[in-house]
């Protein structure tokens, strides 16, 4: 009897101990026209407190003539996720060619990618990037652009129709949802969230891409992609064009609502093949009303430099 229990002691207890490890994560940053010191500070304040994630940051160097540059080499297979935090729209690098070879291998291989935000703006001349986000901020003649009809359908725009990615004012969007993704699982068909960029005309491969939500752009009159997600060898790519931080930004409401928090936390958690099952938070929004919560808190390093 002692053998026994002791047999199942040792196969009990292990998987326990798997299944309550936390989903790894790692926050590459370094340059963006967006403040990314700030972004992702916010995005730990909001992941941290609940206990399912382990957080690292990767901060790459500004130039390739920085210190660090020809060092830099973020071990990407160390992680079950990457939340891409950078751009180069204003003129910044792309990653040294053996960043990129090891970031197509970790997805191709089944990582998981949450483009956040700006860091759908990036490398432009990266071709295996363009397949992984699907559409990004393009000029017009770059490739696809999709919006969706009056009837939730998809619609493809070719290159060279239409306009350049852009966006208008920031307002107060109604996300509505499309077809019934894990992330989604629970949350109302339509919520508010306040303050945030619709993106219209974004472009590009639209390759193995499912649109999971969209909103209204007062400006063209057109329901524009708010997530998708691209399926990209044996890996996931999420991305959404919520989560914008600007410079001289503090505590943007757009950052402390509970939609965007949850779908965050969900996103990240189907990322890893976690179980999605995140609860439904009581003050998640409603279609009417927005759901903004208090002041993030602000434990990283990077503000302190």
């Amino acid at each position: 009897m002692k053998f026994r229990l002791t047999l199942l002691l040792l196969i009990f207890v292990p998987l326990q101990l798997v299944a309550a490890q936390p989903v790894r994560v790692l926050i590459v940053d370094g340059f963006s026209n967006h403040d990314w010191k700030q972004t992702t500070a916010l995005i730990r304040g909001i992941i941290e407190p609940t206990k399912l994630f382990e957080v690292s940051v990767s901060t790459a160097p500004p130039k390739p003539d920085s210190p660090g540059w020809d060092t830099w080499r973020p071990k990407f297979s160390d992680y079950d996720v990457v939340i891409q935090n950078c751009n180069d729209i204003n003129g910044g690098p792309s990653w040294p060619r053996e960043v990129q070879v090891a970031f197509e291998e970790f997805v191709s291989n089944g990582g998981g990618v949450y483009v956040w935000h700006s860091g759908n703006n990036a490398f432009p001349a990266w071709p295996a990037y363009n397949e992984m986000i699907g559409l990004g901020w393009r000029k017009k003649d770059f490739g696809w652009a999709i919006f969706v009809d009056g009837q939730g359908q998809l619609v493809r725009i070719s290159a060279g129709e239409g306009r350049d990615t852009g966006h208008g004012a920031r307002i107060d969007t109604v996300i509505k949802r499309l077809g019934d993704h894990p992330i989604h699982a629970g949350l109302p068909r339509q919520w508010l969230t306040p303050d945030i960029e619709v993106y219209f005309y974004a472009r590009g491969p639209a390759k193995n891409l499912e649109v999971l939500s969209y909103g209204l752009d007062p400006r063209t009159q057109m329901n524009w992609p708010l997530e998708w997600i691209v399926t990209y060898g044996k890996g996931r790519v999420y991305t959404s064009t919520f989560g914008h931080v600007w410079k001289d930004d503090r505590q943007p409401a757009r950052m402390r609502c509970a939609g965007v928090q949850t779908v965050a936390i969900r996103a990240l958690l189907w990322l890893a093949r976690s179980d999605v099952a995140f609860p439904v938070p009581a003050d998640f929004p409603t279609a009417e009303k927005i759901s903004v919560r208090g002041e993030i808190p602000l434990s990283s390093p990077l503000l302190e430099k």
